[in-house]
């Protein structure tokens, strides 16, 4: 079982275990090529913990099917109308299985009736749907977006720290998944979430969602991430960059400061940074390997500088 250290400046560093999971599939009862039995035979058999599913305007019933040793949890994807003529795509994460608001008329509804019902909410993929970052804004009450999507690379929108960074230099403390978004087998595996909760009930993993004790990859993975007397320290494994992410607050308006092993491909494997260093404000730690695969941690509120 994998497994992280974590600790927030002030609390007492504590181990979790971290769960693979896929948070935003589809099924045959929505635009899936895939039966809910199928598609969880696909994801046990690549080493996933924990699947939502999420179909369009769907709450697959989860309690009825055999997970195989996988934490299933119910999900909805919801399309109400948005700004400029584009249709939201909000997905809700723990809704009920009884969820009745599959049709709601703003984004706004659609996450205070997922919320009402106890899920946690994402704004999926806004630069393939053409949202701004001022868009995503208006949304109350949503605890992210999908950082990565690997459905949307066939049209080059695969990513969107763009929309993640300018929310976070605007102080919205927003965390990121990562999903694959899978309809079909070319979609499935290319991203996920490492949940790290206190068990694999799907009660625990909602919960660590919502308080953003999760981190986001497409391969490499945390083994610690820690913030204590104002020291960040983050390991992880084998990657060719490491960058920390934030706003300056002079001067050039995006701050990166770089740890590479130039000419050692493959040999960085921790940060320790004093955060009085770094700007005041949010920052991210974002992770590369040699085989062009990104890692990406949730924001750490930087109040040291």
């Amino acid at each position: 079982m994998r497994k992280i250290i974590l600790g927030k400046n002030g609390e007492p560093t504590y181990e979790r275990q971290v769960f693979k999971a896929a948070l935003h599939t589809h099924t045959v009862n929505s635009d899936g090529h895939f039966s809910p039995e199928q598609v969880i035979d696909m994801y046990k058999s690549i080493g996933y913990d924990a699947i939502v599913f999420s179909d369009h305007k769907f709450v697959n019933k989860v309690s009825e099917y055999d997970g195989r040793g996988m934490t299933l949890v119910s999900g909805v994807e919801l399309h109400p109308a948005g700004p400029r003529g584009v249709d939201w795509h909000i997905l809700a994460i723990g809704v009920p299985e009884d969820f009745k608001d599959t049709e709601p008329a703003t984004g706004q509804e659609a996450v205070d009736c997922a919320v009402a019902a106890g899920a946690v909410v994402f704004c999926a993929h806004p630069y393939w749907c053409g949202l701004h970052p001022e868009d995503v804004m208006q949304l109350e009450n949503i605890a992210g977006i999908e950082v990565f999507n690997s459905t949307c690379r066939y049209l080059g929108k695969e990513l969107n720290m763009y929309v993640w960074d300018a929310c976070l230099d605007a102080g919205k403390e927003y965390t990121a998944i990562a999903v694959d978004d899978m309809h079909d087998r070319r979609n499935y595996g290319g991203a996920w979430t490492m949940v790290c909760a206190k068990s694999n009930s799907a009660e625990d993993i909602v919960d660590a969602l919502k308080k953003g004790d999760f981190y986001s990859t497409q391969g490499p993975e945390f083994t610690k991430l820690v913030v204590n007397d104002g020291v960040l320290e983050a390991e992880f494994t084998a990657c060719q960059y490491a960058v920390i992410v934030g706003r300056k607050s002079t001067g050039t308006p995006v701050w990166v400061h770089e740890y590479i092993k130039k000419g050692e491909p493959e040999e960085t494997t921790e940060i320790k940074i004093d955060l009085r260093e770094c700007p005041k404000g949010l920052l991210r730690i974002q992770l590369r390997d040699s085989q062009g695969r990104y890692c990406w941690s949730n924001p750490v509120n930087n109040t040291f500088a």
